[in-house]
């Protein structure tokens, strides 16, 4: 039996979709979701969705707070807004959603980016949650002339924090448990405000606003 594709050290006894390899147990307890993009379909995820949201919730919470002060630090309140924007409307859309992955959010933000662009690339029917963002923002910014380059420096900034806390995995969803989680422990009127939305309510944020981690 090989060695645990993890840690090196005990015995994989249990394969492993992520890291395409065998793992051993207690890796596999101590790591998933958490710093292990999990497979949503793998069997041995918990069956608790909350719990692992919880959890990887926590580690989001610690690489947010540091994408927070370094995007306040270089782009100021108004870089912080819309990145806090982007949040509220993936809480509100994906909230329910078990089957979601990261990729879709992704695939939406591109999308929204490329928007900017000077030069045109015609685009087929849009993914739902691309068309929804789409949308979002426009009601967003209505009456606001956006600075495109400051939004367009925060999507690259958000697509890179994101797929660097999603991972590697095709099927993460580990950027998603990781908002959603962070949003119902540590923000929990907030998180049930953008619930009641349900995915036709229109976000509309306090300028300046985004949600700064509580002390614990």
């Amino acid at each position: 039996m090989s060695k645990c594709i993890y840690c090196h050290e005990r015995k994989g006894k249990r394969p492993c979709p992520a890291l395409r390899g065998a793992i051993c147990s207690q890796c596999c307890g101590t790591h998933r979701v958490v710093s292990i993009a999990c497979h949503s379909d793998c069997v041995y995820l918990d069956a608790n969705v909350e719990y692992q949201q919880k959890r990887v919730g926590d580690q989001f919470e610690q690489e947010r707070r540091a994408f927070y002060k370094e995007l306040l630090e270089q782009s100021g309140d108004k870089a912080a807004e819309l990145f806090y924007f982007l949040e509220a409307v993936t809480f509100k859309h994906f909230q329910a959603r078990s089957d979601a992955q990261d990729g879709e959010v992704i695939a939406a933000i591109q999308a929204l980016r490329r928007s900017f662009s000077p030069i045109h690339v015609p685009e087929g029917m849009a993914p739902p949650f691309t068309e929804a963002l789409r949308k979002e923002y426009q009601a967003f910014m209505e009456g606001e002339k956006p600075d495109t380059q400051l939004v367009g420096e925060v999507l690259d900034r958000g697509l890179t924090f994101i797929g660097e806390f999603s991972g590697d995995g095709l099927r993460s969803n580990r950027f998603l448990k990781g908002l959603i989680g962070f949003l119902k422990s540590r923000h929990p009127d907030v998180a049930a405000q953008l619930t009641k939305l349900g995915t036709t309510g229109r976000i509309i944020l306090p300028s300046g606003t985004h949600m700064e981690e509580q002390p614990n």
